[in-house]
């Protein structure tokens, strides 16, 4: 998990964390958790990438020190309150390039926070990765937020990514359910609707063996956007980032280089 004593700045925010400062007039990257996930699952990311860019990591409330307000169980209302915070303050007068890195859930929330900020608050991303996540436009059937508390852990534990220390610990599961089943639940209740394409380029990362997104679901997200987009296929499921970090670093910071 990295070490976190070091000192997190929230950027003025409860819904963001800086880990490490970055070079001045830096590109910023805002990265968006996974589902059950928080902002410090970006700290060695953040740290990896601190010499090209600013990273921030949002934290959606019911996880950690947020722990005590509700998790928010509809990704159209959460991506609308961080639109809010980001257009109000880190956004509002930024000049250099500004990326967003969602993994799993979150590239669903990035898109959606990116789409609200250009076509309505009038500010443009520069660039969207969208880490192991279908495109909104394919939908797959699931009701893993339905299911008894032990088959969500046993979801939870065949994708990977979290400490099995941290399921097969009773009370610290039951610490942080409430949010990973919200979560669960926000992102297979959401529905892509239909509008404006984003001018974003999109850079879609997936893993070949992820049981949750084919690469031809990760290509789909192509459709989404009017500028630009490729796509990375790197070995492993769907934490293949946690394995592969070195060639998922050296991939962002080529892109983010090219921005400019």
């Amino acid at each position: 998990m990295g070490d976190y004593s070091v000192k997190i700045s929230t950027e003025g925010s409860v819904w963001l964390r800086s880990f490490h400062p970055g070079p001045a007039a830096a590109t910023r990257i805002i990265c968006f958790p996974h589902a059950g996930g928080s902002a410090t699952y970006y700290f060695g990311l953040s740290a990896a990438l601190s010499r090209a860019a600013r990273v921030l990591a949002v934290q959606y409330p019911g996880r950690q020190d947020r722990r005590a307000e509700p998790a928010v169980e509809d990704v159209a209302e959460l991506a609308g309150q961080i639109a809010g915070v980001l257009s109000d303050g880190p956004l509002a007068d930024v000049d250099g390039p500004v990326a967003f890195f969602g993994h799993s859930m979150g590239a669903v929330v990035a898109f959606e926070v990116a789409r609200r900020l250009e076509h309505e608050a009038g500010l443009k991303v520069d660039l969207l990765f969208a880490s192991a996540r279908r495109a909104p436009s394919r939908h797959r059937p699931s009701f893993v937020h339905l299911r008894g508390d032990a088959e969500l852990a046993a979801e939870i534990a065949r994708l990977g990514g979290t400490d099995g220390r941290l399921l097969a610990d009773d009370e610290v599961f039951r610490m942080i359910l409430p949010a990973v089943r919200s979560d669960y639940k926000a992102v297979e209740t959401y529905r892509w609707a239909p509008g404006p394409k984003l001018s974003c380029a999109i850079a879609a990362f997936v893993g070949d063996a992820d049981l949750s997104t084919t690469v031809d679901e990760a290509r789909a997200w192509a459709g989404h956007t009017a500028g630009d987009f490729d796509l990375r296929v790197f070995p492993g499921g769907h934490f293949y980032l946690d394995e592969h970090r070195t060639d998922v670093v050296a991939a962002i910071t080529s892109r983010l280089a090219a921005l400019r």
